[in-house]
């Protein structure tokens, strides 16, 4: 059976090279391979870092506010063709229709923040530093940029990296191999909205590939999201060849709940976050620590009712909750994990493993999972299962509670629910983690803000987008310039000094 090729993107055109090696692109759904990617070689890399290297020459020198009124036209037709995207992404990852909607808005509004590129870029100017003399900074862009994405957010995450692309740098997107169609899909758009050719490219491919990737001289920058250990390696090899890093890793994002929370919105904030696209998500909470004995039996209740209420299938169907796990592989792993929980000692309150959905019997379908009196030596606990899977810990005290969050080597995002105010203080200022939420299940900044995570959840500097975005894709230049009125006789050989 022939299946349809999935190629990269070099210079505003589909490409396929020579490269004998292809992968297998699932509808998780159904469980039925339905496309084939194109696995780049070392000849396809050469051929986009060559293209996007030539231009940059020209879109570098572009004017900001030219850049500027191509991302609105980009913004614009991202909105127009909302639907389509959204179902290209329901297909290859299996996620609800209206949550792949949210992943596409969450990354326009970056798009829509990349619009204010000329105000971004402005630099500081500094007159009379000292008698004659002004001294000014200009962010300029630094060259081609890499993006590696996950795939679990296809549309999102490249769209926060695309704020590269408005810094005036030209930029390669390595999507994953599960999801590789909406790449494509973006880079159509991106040239409907005026992007010059070379600016965007996009390379398919695997590991070998983004080990390709990693070597090439002339790629200056990296941002990429996924696992801890392939974080820390990326972070390694590529910040050993001088390359500009930031490298999301994994996470274990708890949330606090605390006697005087309500309840009600705990569960329902919980359901959310735990379960929606089926756990797979950097930011799910997979970890409910939960003060007082009292407080854990109400919530266990509480999210047990909701839980059975979950409708679970195709994301196709706009009535559905949550959707299959990514592939076949995949949904072993976590089902494993949760056989493991209960052999460790933790109670299996809700037992999702055994769901099947009647329509699609060949779906990596999984149920969700609840446990309680679980323990910081379980695996369960230690290790991020990335499932429709949620711990609850009980503990005596709101410090003992931010002791267990403080002591986890991954620092992505926590929160707390209360009605107290100096208690959600108290947290905010002692805990050691990157995004916190305060009655909020899920802290994912404002596109005006940064994106980022502590410890091990983050490997470099520079969280994305906002700010912190626009400083990581730029390196400035500081300019110091004299106009004297009149010529001063002599020289010095001391250090200068501002006189």
């Amino acid at each position: 059976m022939t299946y349809p090729l999935i190629s990269n993107y070099i210079g505003n055109a589909h490409s396929i090279g020579n490269s004998p090696r292809r992968g297998e692109v699932f509808n998780p759904a159904l469980g039925e391979k339905t496309k084939e990617v194109y696995f780049s070689n070392k000849e396809d890399i050469h051929s986009a870092v060559s293209v996007a290297l030539e231009a940059f020459q020209t879109w570098s020198l572009t004017p900001p506010l030219k850049r500027a009124r191509i991302f609105f036209n980009f913004y614009h037709l991202l909105h127009e063709h909302l639907d389509e995207l959204a179902l290209l992404l329901t297909e290859e990852h299996g996620k609800v229709l209206n949550d792949a909607k949210a992943e596409l808005l969450r990354g326009i509004d970056i798009v829509e923040y990349a619009c204010g590129i000329p105000n971004l870029l402005r630099g500081h100017y500094a007159k009379d530093i000292t008698a004659e003399m002004d001294s000014y900074n200009i962010p300029e862009p630094l060259g081609v940029c890499l993006g590696i994405t996950p795939f679990n957010f296809p549309a999102m995450l490249p769209l926060w990296m695309f704020l590269s692309m408005a810094c005036g740098n030209t930029f390669l997107l390595k999507p994953s191999e599960r999801c590789p169609s909406v790449s494509l899909r973006l880079g159509e758009l991106l040239q409907e909205a005026g992007l010059p050719s070379g600016v965007f490219n996009v390379i398919q491919g695997d590991k070998d590939t983004v080990d390709a990737l990693l070597e090439h001289p002339h790629i200056r920058a990296i941002s990429f999201v996924g696992s801890t250990p392939v974080a820390r390696h990326i972070y390694k090899e590529a910040a050993a060849q001088g390359k500009r890093v930031q490298a999301l890793g994994g996470a274990k994002n708890h949330c606090v709940v605390m006697p005087d929370a309500n309840i009600h919105l705990v569960a329902d904030g919980l359901v959310g976050a735990a379960f929606g696209s089926s756990g797979q998500r950097c930011m799910a909470i997979s970890v409910a620590v939960v003060v007082g004995e009292k407080t854990a039996d109400l919530l266990i209740e509480e999210l047990k009712h909701r839980i059975t209420e979950l409708k679970i299938g195709s994301g196709i169907d706009p009535s559905i909750d949550m959707g299959p796990l990514i592939t076949g592989s995949h949904l072993e792993r976590v089902k494993q994990r949760v056989t493991q929980g209960v052999e460790q000692g933790a109670q299996l309150v809700v037992d999702g493993r055994c769901f099947h959905a009647k329509q699609y019997p060949q779906g990596f379908f999984m149920g969700a999972c609840l446990f309680d009196h679980v323990t910081c030596n379980m695996d369960i606990y230690k290790d991020e299962i990335f499932g429709p899977v949620l711990c609850v810990l009980r503990v005596k005290t709101l410090e003992e509670a931010i002791e267990i969050i403080n002591n986890n080597p991954y620092g992505n995002g926590t929160a707390i629910y209360t009605q107290q105010g100096d208690l959600a203080r108290k947290f905010a200022a002692n805990i050691q983690v990157g995004m916190v939420g305060i009655n909020i299940p899920i802290p994912v900044p404002a596109a005006f803000f940064s994106f980022g995570g502590w410890k091990q959840s983050l490997f470099g500097d520079t969280h994305m987008y906002g700010t912190e975005g626009i400083h990581f894709y730029t390196r400035l230049k500081n300019i110091t310039t004299r106009w004297p009125t009149q010529h001063v006789k002599g020289f010095e050989l001391h250090m200068p000094t501002m006189k």
